[in-house]
């Protein structure tokens, strides 16, 4: 039997690596949709590839040259809603769409009752009690991509019951900055933060590992994925049994702590073709190995505290969760434009926390009842932001 698959944001780091690993078992998966939000020229070689049957794109100005350059027999959609559209066609959707843009591709394919590989945190840290609802809907399920999501999920499968998980354990590499002070972060350029030292990813979630905001932010979709809000879990976690661990190897992807005090880890390699290819095959395994540890090689592992001092972030991740609400949406919003500033050259490295800081201090305390709860914290987050930057 061939599974269907459907990419959002196909040409980014995440879908491209979905690509590779549908391409290693073609007799059981299949490609039948693609979207992305602006890079035609990707999309099309990728269509050229695969031969989908539907291509989505969310810039409708470049329909035309779409059209045009596309093989024949392929549907093509355009426009702001392109993306979760195709969300709806496939018997798993692995969403790689970065930032808050990916909430719809989530929305849409849970509502449908499909299985959503979800790589876009955003989806559960912004609008983690919506999510929450869909969840609901007969068929729907959700298997995390990103490596410690995943690496957990792999650990809670062997829970066997309710309420014998005591705590989780998120590992961090450190990012770039590692055991750099405050002092010495204060004028680390762009082209440093970019240099992560052990996994390939795209400037937005690079940029997170190097000021710790993406373990932060993981910490909240844990919080969701496997913690009191995710109801039908059941292991009664609360926010702050979930603890961070720096591993600079990034071979513990992560680990879960038992009432009895055993702790089950999940290592492998640094290959993120190896969360994809869970999720695409759960609950089988994947037939096609990634990440395979050389146990002749392996020389050490470390572990060690994370420096909230430096990193101001992680911090500022946790105080959001445990405030819920709009927190989280307000919180990634802030972070998604002080990033784009630091990207472009307008603030400074350790300047990213000071600016999230300053939009969290405004926070409304509103709650994150419906979608649009959500999209007007967003909004709302964005524009101080803005104003903080002025």
């Amino acid at each position: 039997m061939t599974t269907t698959v459907a990419i959002a944001g196909s040409t980014g780091s995440i879908g491209t690596q979905t690509i590779d690993v549908v391409a290693a078992r073609p007799d059981r998966y299949r490609i039948v949709a693609l979207a992305t939000g602006s890079r035609v020229d990707d999309l099309v070689a990728q269509a050229e590839a695969c031969r989908p049957e539907v291509v989505a794109l969310a810039d409708e100005t470049r329909l035309a040259e779409l059209r045009e350059r596309l093989p024949g027999g392929i549907e093509v959609v355009a426009g702001p809603d392109a993306l979760a559209t195709v969300a709806e066609t496939a018997d798993v959707t692995v969403n790689g769409v970065v930032g808050f843009a990916g909430l719809p591709v989530t929305m849409a394919c849970l509502s449908a009752g499909r299985r959503l590989a979800v790589a876009n945190t955003a989806s559960l840290i912004a609008a983690g009690p919506v999510v929450q609802e869909v969840r609901t809907t007969p068929g729907a399920e959700l298997v995390p991509v990103d490596s410690e999501h995943a690496a957990i999920h792999q650990c809670l499968r062997a829970a066997g019951r309710d309420r014998v998980v005591s705590a989780i354990q998120l590992t961090a590499s450190g990012g770039p900055f590692r055991g750099r002070s405050i002092d010495e972060l204060a004028e680390v350029t762009v082209e440093q933060a970019l240099a992560h030292p052990t996994w390939s990813m795209g400037p937005k979630i690079t940029v997170d590992s190097s000021t710790l905001m993406n373990k932060g932010l993981e910490v909240i979709e844990a919080n969701e994925l496997f913690g009191t809000p995710a109801r039908s879990a059941g292991y009664g976690l609360e926010i702050d049994d979930i603890e961070v661990v720096v591993h600079p190897q990034s071979i513990v992807h992560s680990m879960v702590t038992y009432a009895d005090g055993s702790t089950m880890a999940q290592l492998s390699e640094p290959d993120m073709r190896l969360p994809i290819a869970y999720a695409l095959a759960h609950p089988d395994r994947f037939d096609h190995p990634y990440g395979r540890i050389d146990w002749s090689t392996l020389g050490r592992l470390d572990f060690e505290p994370p420096d909230r001092v430096a990193f101001p972030c992680l911090d500022l991740a946790f105080e959001a969760g445990r405030v819920g609400g709009t927190a989280p949406a307000w919180l990634s919003a802030a972070n998604e434009v002080a990033v784009d500033a630091f990207l472009a050259g307008r603030i400074r490295w350790v300047d990213i926390a000071a600016v999230i800081g300053q939009v969290m201090e405004a926070h409304d305390g509103a709650s994150a009842g419906s979608l649009d709860d959500v999209l007007d914290g967003d909004a709302t987050a964005r524009r101080y932001a803005g104003a903080a930057l002025d």
